[in-house]
């Protein structure tokens, strides 16, 4: 992962963990035409995968992070 992803990642969980149960399910992003709700970008960023980081930089360049 490159320079400043535990940063996002950290921003991604805070913002994620004080979410209601009902709207983790709701679609946050969409990478390559595919909406990613914010549970799938949890299980990515847990996984530290290429969608994760890739989720996490639009998060951040909308500031939904």
């Amino acid at each position: 992962m490159g320079a400043g992803y535990s940063e996002l990642e950290e921003r991604f969980v805070k913002v994620y963990s004080s979410l209601p149960l009902s709207e983790r399910d709701l679609p946050v992003v969409v990478i390559d035409d595919e909406p990613i709700s914010w549970a799938r970008v949890y299980k990515e960023v847990q996984g530290k995968t290429d969608l994760a980081a890739a989720a996490l930089k639009k998060l951040a360049s909308e500031n939904i992070i």
